[in-house]
């Protein structure tokens, strides 16, 4: 898209080290790339290498794979999993602490009375960006520190279009237990349409399609039909694409013509399936299809999140550390775990682990040799390698704190990022260490 380019801001000042204002332009790192739009992996080896993980690993799963039901041990099972009572302290923002009576309240929600003996899967579309939860509640709990941007019962987020197998129902009937290609939470009952299970499954695999390449557009505005007016829609979104001659030539009051026209999935009075087309204006960033796979396309987009608001497990309208990289690659058409020790030691990409005993000389030396979209992962965070300035590796990541130790000598712990930011690595502190200190794995996504 045509646009006014990176403006340099007047007086700029800041708090974190090793930043230039340039550095927060995408076209700086653009122009240091020498072959930005080489294909790094086809369509066909994507295909390839997506099946490769969900061979090895198990939190990813195709669900039209799934059994037709589950028992009563192995529904219990994946309950516990998930929704066992903490075994930490949790507390409420005004600085409560959780009693065993209510911890015990969100365990009689998931409804373990109600397991049957069998347990037919049902299946349903996502009709609206949505939270999945660890307990079917919307009430928040957070560790001792009172870290009120860290929710304990946020598990992720997923997006209209997304099919999900729906194992079970809460105690109250107003949410689902559900599994998508790479979690299983609950999710409110209001955000899904149940459908029959081909109808839902092949909805994801429909041609032509369109994918969201900005960080968030929405539908056009739509007064006689509410449900396809103004719905969110994040990166990555695939939705089907209709032409004229299944819509005709007024949508909704409107000409298409300067629209893309996409299939969305709604909720009748039932919480049933249905479908209606909607209108995204082409100003917005839309593809056909998916991205290739390149540099430029890697930097382009991972720029398109800066500055937004740190969300963890999809908090806050926004998305976290591993939420941003696997938005990111699926514009790409790439798939992957969802949380990062799942992807840092995941057996998929070219990756390299360490262990206590790895120097920091050896981290290094992978360093320079790192490619762009190298992902890098510390306990509990990943970074993706943007490029280096004077020897320095860079990257761009969704970080919530920031520490360092500056130039003096000086540790600076008062600061935060708290949202998508380009950072020198080696620069910024962990706890008691250093991001490199704490490098466990790189992964190369090839």
């Amino acid at each position: 898209m045509t646009g006014l380019g990176f403006q340099h801001l007047p007086n700029y000042q800041h708090d974190v080290i090793g930043m230039q204002q340039d550095y927060l332009d995408p076209d700086f790192w653009l122009q240091r790339l020498a072959q930005p739009n080489q294909l790094i992996m086809s369509p066909a080896e994507i295909a390839a290498f997506n099946a490769r993980s969900y061979e090895v690993q198990e939190e990813m799963v195709y669900i039209d794979q799934l059994p037709a039901s589950y028992n009563r041990e192995q529904l219990r099972q994946k309950i516990d999993g998930l929704s066992s009572i903490p075994k930490y302290d949790r507390f409420y923002a005004n600085g409560e602490q959780a009693t065993a009576a209510q911890l015990q309240a969100y365990r009689d929600a998931v409804n373990i009375d109600g397991i049957a003996a069998d347990n037919p899967v049902r299946f349903g579309l996502v009709v609206k960006r949505s939270a999945m939860r660890t307990f079917p509640t919307f009430d928040k709990l957070y560790s001792e520190g009172l870290d009120t941007d860290i929710d304990r019962f946020q598990e992720t987020g997923v997006f209209p279009g997304w099919p999900l197998a729906i194992l079970h129902t809460s105690a109250d009937g107003q949410w689902y237990l559900a599994q998508s290609y790479h979690y299983l939470a609950w999710i409110p009952a209001e955000n899904v349409a149940i459908g029959e299970r081909e109808e839902v499954l092949s909805f994801a695999n429909r041609e032509p399609f369109a994918v969201v390449t900005e960080a968030k557009v929405e539908t056009n505005y739509t007064p006689n039909h509410p449900p396809v007016s103004e719905v969110q829609l994040d990166m990555s979104t695939r939705l089907p694409l209709l032409s004229a001659a299944e819509t005709g030539h007024i949508v909704h009051g409107q000409n298409p013509y300067a629209s893309y026209t996409v299939q969305l999935p709604i909720r009748d009075a039932q919480g049933e399936l249905d479908f209606s087309p909607a209108l995204i204006a082409r100003h917005n960033d839309v593809t056909v299809g998916y991205l290739p796979y390149t540099e430029a396309n890697i930097v382009s987009q991972a720029f398109k999140f800066l500055g937004e608001r740190y969300g963890w497990g999809h908090d806050y309208n926004a998305r976290d550390c591993t939420g941003f990289v696997s938005e990111v690659y699926r514009t790409m058409g790439i798939e992957m775990p969802r949380n990062s020790s799942e992807q840092g030691y995941g057996a998929y990409g070219d990756t390299i682990v360490y262990d206590e005993n790895s120097s920091n000389e050896a981290k290094l030396e992978r360093l320079a040799k790192a490619k762009i979209g190298d992902l890098i992962y510390l306990p509990g965070h990943v970074v993706m390698y943007i490029g280096e300035i004077n020897g320095e590796p860079y990257v761009i990541h969704d970080v919530h704190g920031m520490s360092y130790t500056d130039d003096n000598g000086e540790r600076y712990d008062e600061g935060t990022l708290n949202g998508v930011s380009v950072t020198p690595l080696t620069k910024l502190g962990f706890g008691d260490n250093t991001y490199l200190d704490r490098i466990y794995a790189i992964k190369s996504v090839r």
